[in-house]
């Protein structure tokens, strides 16, 4: 009962603030103080009604005698939950889950709703069998069985080759591991049960909810969490001891972080952020860890600093981006509204544009988003490339099992069992 009420109270705060589910679960798990198996369920209750929301939405729409539209949106916040627990968590009774519902109900709306709630769940476990997902291979099919809003797959179909669209939609729809990355400036020991990761070494994987925070050795800066992804953005841009880094949009810090590392703190790190609190951020993480050779600072990525001309060796420049790469991870990013999102490659070549004159001759420049649109990926470096003939295409130096590459690499969700990640890398010749 913890677990539900606190996964309800965040879906609400979610639903009225705007705000993004990991930030609010973050929040209220520590505020309701939930041990870790009931913050586990709290998490996967939470995420579980955003990731497969559409879904629940056409099963309650079969047994539902009132248009969801017109509920009381708290009453339908129960009901997805509600639905969740009868269509995906085996663990939970559905008898607990209908009876938590109808009580929750009562408790947040009236006992009229608690009457409504009863009714719809009990009619849904009565179909269980038979409502599980609209059949056929169209969009529309999809984008319900997948829970991605038909605007989104719509996109994506127009992105991806047919034969990967449903991959990457049901790669969406599962709880990646929490992948940690061993500190070598604070050795000590990975958490009991964390598994080797297959193919980055130091790294293991972490599986089940709950906070990370929380867990021995992370106080003492033992480890961080770092997805697969951003760490390979590391490794392609293989900064070495003694260079000068800049990491132009580096909150919260984890690459950053991951220089560091790789560099055993020698030379320096300039990490950068737009946003102000992101810089305490990023210090408090960069403290933990031992990182010394860091200076947090503000710094607008698209304001040229004269003293910054051709002053480091490694610039890295992980752009503001739609984040459709990451929605395994952050489930209420696919109910963005898409057409703000189609000024974001301007923002981005601004950003490249601005940062590559910050490159010393025969520095690096390394780019990357957490997307997989073509616009803000491809098409941005393809587009500088165009204006700058003084940079050229690196293949990047990735580990099996990803394949060779030409100095681009696109990662799908799903694929290497990573995040959705783009990276392009390009040397200055002159």
């Amino acid at each position: 009962m913890p677990a539900r009420t606190t996964a309800l109270a965040a879906l609400i705060a979610c639903r009225r603030a705007g705000a993004w589910s990991d930030g609010i679960l973050k929040e209220y798990l520590a505020r309701d103080g939930l041990d870790r198996r009931d913050a586990a369920l709290a998490t996967q209750l939470c995420c579980g009604v955003m990731q497969q929301r559409l879904l629940l939405d056409w099963r309650l729409r079969q047994v539902s005698s009132q248009p969801l539209e017109k509920l009381q949106p708290v009453v339908l916040d129960i009901l997805r939950l509600g639905a969740y627990q009868i269509g995906f968590l085996d663990r939970v009774p559905d008898s607990a889950a209908v009876n938590e519902a109808v009580e929750q109900a009562k408790r947040y709306a009236n006992a009229r709703a608690g009457g409504y709630v009863n009714g719809v769940l009990r009619a849904l476990l009565r179909r269980k069998a038979e409502l599980t997902a609209p059949e056929g291979d169209t969009l529309e099919a999809l984008s319900i069985r997948y829970s991605h809003p038909l605007p989104l797959v719509t996109l994506l179909a127009g992105q991806l080759p047919p034969q990967t669209l449903a991959a990457v939609l049901a790669a969406d729809q599962t709880v990646p591991p929490t992948v940690l990355r061993a500190n070598p400036l604070r050795p000590g020991p990975m958490p009991e049960g964390a598994q080797p990761h297959p193919w980055l070494p130091g790294c293991w994987l972490c599986r089940g909810g709950g906070s990370v925070e929380s867990l021995p050795g992370f106080a003492e800066g033992a480890y961080t969490v770092q997805d697969a992804a951003s760490q390979l953005a590391v490794l392609a841009a293989d900064p070495r001891p003694g260079d000068r880094v800049l990491d132009a949009c580096a909150a919260p810090g984890g690459k950053s972080f991951a220089c560091a590392a790789r560099m055993g703190n020698r030379g320096s790190i300039t990490a950068c952020d737009l946003h102000g609190h992101k810089i305490r951020l990023i210090e408090a993480g960069a403290a933990r860890l031992g990182v010394e050779c860091l200076t947090a600072m503000q710094q607008d990525g698209t304001v040229f600093r004269p003293e910054w001309a051709g002053a480091f060796d490694l610039v890295l420049a992980d752009v503001p981006c739609s984040g459709l790469g990451v929605i395994r991870k952050k489930p209420d990013i696919r109910y963005k509204d898409l057409a703000p999102l189609e000024g974001l490659p301007a923002v981005q070549t601004r950003l490249l544009d601005n940062l590559a004159r910050y490159v010393r001759p025969g520095g690096a420049l390394l780019y990357s988003t957490c997307t997989i649109l073509r616009r803000e990926n491809e098409a941005v470096i393809e587009g500088f490339l165009q204006r700058h003939g003084e940079f050229v295409p690196e293949p990047m130096p990735l580990p099996a099992p990803l394949p060779e590459n030409s100095g681009m690499q696109l990662l799908l969700p799903g694929q290497y069992d990573t995040d959705g990640f783009f990276l392009a890398k390009l040397r200055r010749a002159t």
